[in-house]
């Protein structure tokens, strides 16, 4: 079976292209290698897929309707896992379009190509934590029937209006399944992500800023435990006409000043704190309640974050050549 993974140059899509060709699956990958970070890391992730046998590429804008619909429908892929986004949630206060554009239209021409794909079954995207808004912890997760009509940045404003684009595409069939991830951390991820600039900065011997007093929480889970999920999720499809979105994390939020603990084991050097207060579009907590993904699946996320970070140390040594 052939199976498009969109954004695969990205560090989700990368992973997640990677598991399926471990496991058989024929893999066209689309992105279009742009400079929201460094292109570099971008070309190292897809250097290692194009090198497998079953992983064909496309350099390709998601929200090029025209190539995306062509390429869906003319490829004879069964199943699309669409992971492409202009991601992050401070760049959405100076960059509003490129989330109009690769969010909102990218997601709009991947639902037209699936409406014209006969051999489609499945497709899975990529939703947010963040459309649950800023709300504190009460002692259980956030379910997926909570409230999601208060986003506190454009990015989650997109991808509650992406939900709301597939559940209208209901009327033409293919199956649909929306995964709201949580904060996802590991080997060959986001330059952009909190974690990675620490490492470049406490191993550079530079102060680090940290927000919110690092008493913000997150449910830090880690990349192979997402990639189990995302397959988990693509093998058990709903009902032809459904759709559904589900929580993808670790049900576990640590705290910001956890997870630096976490990096000063992993890298043996004491972090230079600078605390800095909570900026505008962040939320105070995340915490997913998995219990829809795991009686589906059998999802487990079991990493621990001491664990996690140690791993992403090694790799960050090791791609960067740090001794």
């Amino acid at each position: 079976m052939t199976i498009i993974v969109t954004g695969a140059a990205g560090f989700i899509g990368h992973a997640v292209a990677h598991a399926l060709l471990d496991r058989g699956e024929a893999v066209i990958g689309i992105d279009n290698l742009n400079d929201y970070y460094e292109v570099s890391l971008k070309e190292a992730r897809l250097a290692t897929l194009t090198a497998r046998a079953g992983f064909t590429f496309h350099r390709m804008d998601i929200a090029e309707a025209d190539a995306v619909r062509a390429l869906i429908t003319g490829s004879g892929a069964t199943r699309v896992i669409h992971l492409a986004a202009q991601a992050g949630v401070r760049y959405s206060l100076d960059n509003p379009h490129a989330y109009q554009r690769s969010n909102l239209a990218g997601h709009l021409a991947v639902l037209e190509g699936c409406r014209h794909a006969p051999a489609l079954t499945h497709l899975v995207y990529a939703s947010s934590s963040s459309v649950y808004g800023d709300r504190p912890l009460d002692g259980a997760g956030f379910r997926e029937d909570d409230p999601t009509v208060t986003p506190v940045s454009l990015y989650a404003a997109t991808k509650r209006a992406c939900e709301l684009m597939s559940q209208s595409y209901t009327m033409f069939g293919f199956p649909q399944t929306g995964l709201r991830f949580f904060t996802v951390y590991g080997p060959w991820g986001r330059p952009d992500m909190a974690y990675f600039g620490f490492t470049r900065k406490m191993l550079n011997g530079e102060p680090i800023e940290v927000f919110g007093e690092g008493l913000l929480a997150r449910d830090f889970t880690y990349i192979d435990d997402i990639v189990a999920g995302i397959l988990g999720a693509l093998d058990h499809p709903p009902e032809r006409h459904g759709h559904r979105v589900l929580n993808i994390g670790k049900s576990h939020p640590e705290t910001v000043l956890a997870m630096i603990a976490a990096l000063e084991s992993a890298l043996g050097v004491t972090a230079q704190m600078v605390m800095k207060p909570k900026p505008p579009g962040d939320v105070t907590a995340t915490y997913a309640d998995v219990s829809r993904l795991a009686a589906l699946t059998g999802y487990r996320p079991a990493t621990p974050i001491e664990t996690g970070m140690a791993r992403f140390a090694d790799w960050y040594r090791g791609h960067y050549r740090i001794g």
